[in-house]
């Protein structure tokens, strides 16, 4: 019973003492490594869960280089992540336009006409035109869902766009 005890660190007592005998050497390897702005008694921490969370899996002999790796491994990533972070905080958002505002107030008076002459459109015209240019509807569909020709359909959308055009240009 004794040989299976020592197969792995699952033992509270010895893990203790693993714990005992290398956390002050693993701090001080992943400090002096990588600064204490990545939190290397935090990594320290994790690094031991890990053993205990794998404890069957580890030999006692082996219990000190899984450690130091997890813990290496652990800071590497974390200075990754930093370093992401940081590129993320350099990048200024685009807090403007190349439009004008002389630009922007046409547009939105443009669509301003374009709602009003929509909106003066026949039902059957409006509805047509919407399903096409909105909705990106085929002729053939909206036919379909009307439950009429494609000629009339036609009819509609180019009568639509007529009245659209001379509508905004009167506006």
């Amino acid at each position: 019973m004794p040989n299976n005890l020592n197969d792995n660190i699952c033992n509270e007592p010895l893990f203790s003492k693993l714990f005992k005998t290398h956390a002050e050497n693993l701090h001080n390897f992943l400090y002096y490594k990588f600064g204490s702005h990545l939190n290397p008694q935090d990594k320290v921490q994790e690094a031991f869960i890990k053993l205990w969370q794998n404890c069957a899996k580890v030999s006692p002999q082996k219990a000190k280089s899984f450690l130091f790796t997890v813990a290496n491994n652990l800071m590497l990533n974390e200075a990754a992540h930093q370093k992401i972070v940081w590129k993320h905080q350099q990048t200024k958002p685009k807090s403007h336009t190349n439009e004008s505002p002389e630009f922007l107030l046409q547009e939105k008076e443009y669509l301003n006409k374009l709602e009003t002459a929509i909106s003066k459109l026949t039902e059957s015209q409006r509805v047509a035109f919407m399903l096409n240019r909105i909705d990106g509807k085929t002729f053939k569909e909206i036919a379909t869902l009307l439950d009429i020709s494609t000629k009339a359909v036609e009819k509609r959308i180019y009568g639509a766009l007529k009245k659209l055009r001379k509508d905004i240009d009167e506006l």
